[in-house]
């Protein structure tokens, strides 16, 4: 119960963060956005019929009001929270990092009869610090070193914690990857529809009317447009959530390496 009861938690956090990102989202596009673009358009439908000669101007209302556009904006929001919260799950457990949880005085020593008054230190961590990598690590070097009273086993030990971690910590962003695949996915999408309904409306502008036929066009442009800048933006952040992470593990296995591994000696 208590390696799920994390999980669970995440799982929670992601689920009622976008429900509320859905919900505001929409809100914002139901009172403004697409009334903003509305009546952006009838205003433009209006100098047209007066000047036919008249340059359309460019609007933001009426190159994010699509419903494409809108399901990226909650993609990226969504995407957002979720990095949000394992940045800061990171950097609350690097805090650790700074902490002397194996303390030694200078040129001490530690044996394998030591292991057990080192473990009940680090185990004497409050619940939510003893959840995170570096105890975790640290108490299984020790176990390690109890038990097998080789230091090369313990250094090997750690790094294999460590790297398991690591894998751990980027498969949980494989959710964070899908929605950075999809959001271009669906640009795409208003691409394509948007084109199908300037075909469909080809026979207005035979007719000379072509307002709509370039209101259909703008669908398939802004879509691909919003959603291209929007994979642009969520892929730096993830590159850059990725880097931290990495940082973190790599750092650990630093911190074991020159705080416990260095120490050991087997007599």
């Amino acid at each position: 119960m208590k390696k799920t009861f994390p999980q669970s938690t995440e799982f929670i956090y992601q689920l009622f963060s976008l429900i509320i990102v859905i919900i505001l989202v929409h809100a914002v596009y139901v009172a403004i956005i697409r009334p903003g673009a509305d009546a952006f358009l009838t205003e433009q439908a209006v100098l047209m019929e007066k000047d036919p000669s008249h340059v359309t101007e460019r609007s933001v209302f009426v190159t994010i009001r699509d419903y494409e556009q809108e399901t990226c904006f909650i993609l990226m929001l969504w995407a957002l929270a979720i990095m949000a919260y394992k940045a800061f799950s990171t950097n609350k457990h690097r805090a650790l990092l700074l902490l002397d949880l194996i303390p030694l005085a200078e040129g001490m020593r530690i044996l394998p009869e030591d292991t057990s008054d080192l473990s009940r230190q680090v185990q004497a961590l409050p619940p939510d610090q003893k959840k995170a990598l570096l105890p975790r690590v640290l108490l299984a070097a020790l176990q390690r070193f109890s038990s097998t009273r080789n230091i090369q086993d313990v250094s090997d030990a750690t790094h294999a914690y460590c790297s398991a971690e690591g894998e751990r910590l980027d498969a949980e962003l494989s959710m964070v990857r899908y929605i950075a695949w999809a959001i271009p996915s669906i640009g795409f999408i208003g691409t394509v529809r948007g084109i199908g309904l300037a075909l469909g409306q080809a026979y207005k502008a035979v007719q000379g009317d072509i307002f709509d036929v370039t209101q259909s066009l703008g669908i398939a442009f802004n879509s691909t447009l919003i959603a291209l800048l929007i994979s642009i933006v969520l892929m730096f952040l993830l590159h850059q959530l990725q880097l931290l992470q990495e940082r973190y593990i790599l750092d650990t296995e630093a911190y074991c390496e020159e705080k416990l591994t260095s120490h050991l000696h087997t007599r």
